[in-house]
């Protein structure tokens, strides 16, 4: 039977992961927690080790293992050219119970790939794909962190069993085949992690796991938000000359950022719901070729505090107001423009209207380029 570890995950337990990294760089089958299920694992670019590992969960050649990493950081290694959706995906989802399957057309275009010979691609990339999770597991990720070569591993049972969701379950099972074990307890979702296939610009769910339609939504989205008081000018300019450089950037029609998951709205802090425009605002974003006219106002809220990632104000009386509302979303709340307030130009003249717009267009091109999409 394989060598047991139990872990004190309140103590320091540096020693059993170094003895499962010892493990695994010579070449032996690793049972290891993480926050979905326990899973089990091998150097990728260990033959021997891999072909256990195939062998232990009959897997026939051309169905590769997903590979596991400690740091999101890490994805470039393994996915040359990385989606904007996919990086959204990484920096939102990872760490945590997510798998990405990734488009990579190449392989051998991968940088991990670099000082391996070529059949290493086999153990991970399929049809120009590869699987990659990020476990949350700290005794999963230290592991990972130590490992000195791309750790390839799937769920601790056996192939059409249910998935381990303890160390003895996984012992149960497997133990006669596998080296060493770290036990940390059980899983805390007891549920496999969600699969989602990134595509040219979307995404579909694989397998349903921890993580719900909704849930997926949120991480794949990118929400800004808009506030000024009334909600009839300065904010729906911003939102309008906003969607339009987004497009550019992303080469594609305004009416295709949803597509993309990318979500641009306005409120304000004092407005009445379902009133238009001001008639100057119009005529000054219809110069940029932009159109407003069916904007509606609508008074912020919390729940459209809750959604936004960023929060962009025009003044700091605005900011105030955002933070008494929802306190927590202090921390992705800023002035829209880093030189101060951009007063209201309710009132004015096109001319005053237009002095707005410029301004708001000015503070959007800094703000865009902050803005990881």
């Amino acid at each position: 039977m394989a060598k047991v570890i139990t872990i004190d995950k309140q103590g320091d337990y540096g020693t059993a992961v170094s003895r499962a990294v010892s493990v695994a760089n010579r070449g032996g089958l690793i049972v290891f927690p993480t926050e979905t299920v326990y899973g089990v694992g091998a150097r990728a670019d260990h033959p021997e080790a891999a072909a256990r590992l195939r062998k232990l969960k009959e897997r026939t050649e051309g169905m590769p293992f997903t590979v596991h990493i400690a740091h999101r950081d890490r994805v470039d290694n393994y996915v040359p050219d990385l989606s904007v959706l996919g990086r959204r995906l990484v920096r939102k989802g990872w760490p945590g119970p997510l798998t990405l399957l990734f488009p990579v057309p190449d392989p051998s275009a991968a940088a991990v790939l670099a000082d391996h010979d070529a059949s290493l691609a086999g153990e991970m990339y399929h049809d120009g794909e590869i699987g990659l999770r990020c476990p949350a597991h700290d005794v999963a990720r230290r592991m990972l962190a130590g490992v000195a070569g791309p750790m390839i591993a799937a769920s601790a049972n056996r192939a059409g069993c249910p998935p381990a969701c303890t160390a003895s379950a996984a012992l149960e099972e497997l133990g006669e085949e596998i080296d060493l074990v770290l036990d940390a307890g059980p899983a805390e979702f007891q549920k496999p992690s969600t699969v989602v296939r990134i595509g040219a610009s979307g995404y579909d769910v694989v397998r349903e796991g921890v993580y719900d339609a909704p849930t997926l939504r949120r991480l794949a989205s990118v929400n800004v938000l808009f506030v000024c008081t009334g909600n009839t000018c300065r904010s729906p300019m911003a939102a309008g000359i906003f969607e339009q450089m987004l497009a550019r950037r992303l080469n594609c029609a305004v009416s295709e950022l949803a597509e993309r998951c990318i979500a641009v709205r306005s409120a304000g802090t004092f407005a009445g719901n379902g009133s238009g425009p001001s008639p100057e605002a119009v005529q000054v974003l219809r110069r940029r070729n932009i159109d407003i006219t069916g904007h509606l106002s609508t008074r912020l809220n919390v729940e459209s505090l809750n959604r936004a990632d960023h929060i962009y104000v025009m003044t700091r009386a605005h900011a105030g107001a955002v933070v008494s509302m929802v306190p927590a979303a202090q921390e992705k709340t800023q002035l829209l423009s880093g030189d101060g307030d951009i007063n209201d130009p309710l009132g004015g003249s096109v001319s005053v209207y237009e002095s707005c717009a410029a301004r708001i267009e000015q503070a959007l091109t800094t703000r865009l380029g902050e803005l990881e999409l």
